[in-house]
């Protein structure tokens, strides 16, 4: 059995600190003048169009503007354009794709259509001369470099940073773009963190809930995805809102809960459910939040917008030894292909 340490993904995934400080510094002229574009024009809405992992990001994006540049965000959905062949009425919107490969042909024809509907389009991608980017108006290259491992974990901590980095600037939110600069090094740090408990909790659950909230939702939704994808666990995302809903119905013993938290207002609404379900007997492994109760993953305190980012780090080191745990190869999961084309 391969080692932990040995897989193309833990390479990979600890590269992110690297990748964020390279592109941060590449981009830096191009997020400036986006940026100040979208100051003098504002968009009446922004659309984003994305897939699997960078449908993730999308999600953090949609907080992350909403809360901070004030601004509507909608997630289009990729067959209206390909399949339906109807076009979005996005004049005076801002529209981005977000893609690894830049070659999916219903991302490409949505970013198309609403740039053909008057959109401004920007294509977020690691492939700089793929379709999507080459039809863009803006190209923010997410400079990952090569992504062997069928799971994506550096584009992916690429594109957040990449969302965070356009935010800042457009915002002109001075204290994120100084935490911005500390992003690298926090990745770095997060990457050693000891998440081994999750490993020795998860190693024979046969399924959990991932919850989140706000700009901690999205990558609430990929560690469920990594976990499905690499260690064959059935795990769904939730918000900390909607679980409380028919969800709820399944927590007790035996049933484990990942929380992913962050510092920021949505934090109390996190900790209350964290006291209610260790109080239903539920076995809740929980970051980013105080965890009286329930098993604390370690992680770094920064811009609470950007303390995701460092738990996503964290996890994907752990899911990575969970996968091996569990007997499979995370590079490799099985009916999956590293780029997929969907119509």
């Amino acid at each position: 059995m391969i080692a932990p340490e040995n897989t193309r993904m833990f390479a990979e995934a600890g590269e992110a600190g690297d990748v964020v400080a390279r592109q941060l510094e590449a981009n830096a002229e191009a997020v400036a003048a986006l940026a100040a574009r979208l100051r003098s024009a504002p968009p009446t809405g922004v659309i984003t169009c994305a897939r699997g992992s960078s449908d993730h990001a999308a999600t953090y994006a949609k907080y992350l503007i909403e809360t901070r540049a004030g601004i509507l965000v909608s997630s289009a959905a990729p067959s209206v354009a390909s399949v339906y062949r109807r076009a979005p009425a996005a004049e005076g919107m801002l529209a981005i794709g977000i893609s690894q490969s830049g070659k999916s042909p219903d991302i490409v024809e949505t970013i198309r259509a609403a740039g053909e509907a008057g959109a401004t389009t920007v294509a977020m991608v690691n492939v700089t001369d793929s379709p999507l980017a080459q039809l863009a108006d803006v190209v923010l290259p997410l400079g990952a470099g090569p992504e062997t491992s069928v799971a994506a974990t550096k584009s992916y901590i690429a594109a957040l940073s990449q969302i965070a980095a356009l935010v800042a600037a457009w915002a002109e939110d001075a204290v994120l773009d100084a935490a911005l600069r500390d992003l690298p090094e926090l990745l770095r740090r997060a990457w050693a963190a000891d998440w081994s408990p999750m490993v020795d909790r998860l190693a024979d659950a046969r399924g959990l809930y991932v919850i989140g909230r706000g700009v901690g939702l999205g990558i609430a939704q990929e560690a469920a995805l990594k976990l499905k994808e690499t260690c064959s666990l059935h795990a769904e995302a939730f918000s900390a809102a909607e679980v409380r809903h028919g969800p709820m119905t399944l927590i007790g013993p035996g049933f484990p809960l990942l929380v992913i938290g962050q510092s920021d207002e949505a934090g109390d609404g996190l900790d209350e459910l964290i006291t209610d379900m260790v109080a239903r007997g539920g076995e809740m492994l929980v970051a980013g939040r105080p965890a009286p109760g329930a098993i604390a993953l370690p992680t770094r305190r920064t811009h609470p917008a950007l303390e995701p980012l460092l738990a996503i780090q964290s996890f994907y080191r752990a899911v990575n030894a969970l996968s091996v745990r569990r007997g499979f190869d995370p590079d490799r999961p099985p009916h999956l292909a590293k780029v997929t084309e969907t119509v």
